[in-house]
């Protein structure tokens, strides 16, 4: 089986398995997404969506965020985890959007990744779930070790295993393909203690025989 044919086959096993294809963070613009998403780095989507659901209500706008005053956003977003680092890139990002783009994120990779806090991961996950717009696939570190499972690549850098699964995968599924492996690692292929028996992957995985 060709990497193009095993991930055609991994998309489609797993469509039947997680037929509900969309990010599990909560947004209502652009703007959301980004800040969620910031936010989602070495945190849970449960536990920033809960962080969300109150910081929405209070900032709503780019320049909400841009005036923040940094001590008081940190302890709102403290539960996130690694809170002041992401209070300054949030922040810095949004006083960027303020000041370059008229307050509105914009929605081009070129000018995404420029924003503080913003690689390619964030850059695609916005791209693709608040623009419609597939310029790539988010590496996150599931996507990352299933897509190595799997034989999707060989390699550990993310911006390389992104190239990879371009390589590989219809344009169309860019977006599926991140979302699909997300779900498949959280649910079923456990880093620590994957659930082989429930594996609807198993029989084209080439991992199973190491």
């Amino acid at each position: 089986m060709t990497p193009e044919e095993r991930v055609k086959a991994v998309i489609r096993l797993l469509k039947k398995e997680y037929p509900q294809i969309r990010t599990a963070l909560r947004f209502n613009d652009p703007l959301q997404l980004l800040v969620a998403t910031i936010l989602s780095a070495q945190c849970t989507d449960e536990r920033v969506n809960r962080v969300t659901e109150e910081l929405f209500k209070k900032y709503r706008t780019a320049k909400d965020y841009a005036t923040a005053d940094p001590r008081v956003f940190e302890q709102v977003i403290r539960s996130t985890g690694f809170y002041r680092n992401k209070a300054r890139n949030i922040i810095a990002a949004a006083q960027m959007i303020v000041e370059e783009y008229d307050g509105r994120v914009p929605d081009s990779m070129e000018e995404l990744i420029r924003l503080p806090g913003v690689a390619r991961k964030t850059a695609n996950i916005v791209l693709s779930n608040a623009y419609g717009k597939l310029e790539g696939i988010a590496v996150d570190t599931h996507v990352k070790r299933l897509s190595r499972l799997l034989g999707l690549t060989d390699h550990t850098d993310p911006v390389k295993i992104e190239q990879d699964l371009m390589r590989i995968t219809p344009r169309e599924e860019w977006s599926n393909l991140s979302h699909l492996l997300i779900f498949h690692g959280r649910a079923v292929c456990m880093a620590r203690r994957p659930k082989h028996e429930k594996c609807i992957l198993y029989s084209l995985c080439p991992s199973r025989e190491v």
